[in-house]
């Protein structure tokens, strides 16, 4: 379990993501399932539409690389007794792992935790070269890692 520096003093977190274009009834059915399986009453589940102004601006022209998705999914669950890290964890996980197939691609990076090197180059798609290119020239050191890390080259 990670417990996010950025979280409430007590509050246990632990977080999933990913873009999503479609709510295919089968989608519907697993977010269903899901929620009746809440661990906790703090847990969720956010879809945020992207889509619309985000979109005016190319995949290419910045960092992000889903402009085009029609939503980010977050799934966290939330717990302020540790004891329950495993649940909420494991039910995350779980979620996100039946709904994967279904999305898009990568994911809003700041509602992910423990990816790995691979989703995060998959969710800066085309621009995570130019991004190592831009983290080789300004931070060589890697100083600024305490993220979803991008090394530079």
């Amino acid at each position: 379990m990670v417990t996010v520096s950025w979280a409430a003093e007590g509050i246990h977190t632990y977080w999933k993501a990913d873009y999503v274009n479609e709510l295919s009834d089968e989608v519907i059915d697993i977010h269903l399932r899901h929620a009746a399986q809440l661990p906790t009453m703090l847990s969720t589940m956010h879809l945020y539409p992207v889509n619309g102004a985000a979109a005016r601006v190319g995949n290419q022209e910045t960092a992000w690389s889903y402009r085009d998705a029609t939503w980010a999914m977050v799934i966290v669950g939330i717990d302020p007794d540790a004891a329950n890290d495993e649940l909420i964890t494991n039910w995350a996980r779980n979620y996100w792992h039946e709904l994967h197939p279904h999305g898009a691609g990568g994911g809003y990076v700041n509602f992910m935790m423990d990816e790995g090197e691979d989703r995060i180059k998959a969710t800066y798609g085309d621009n995570y070269d130019r991004l190592v290119a831009v983290k080789t020239t300004y931070d060589p050191t890697n100083l600024f890692r305490v993220n979803q890390n991008i090394r530079p080259a």
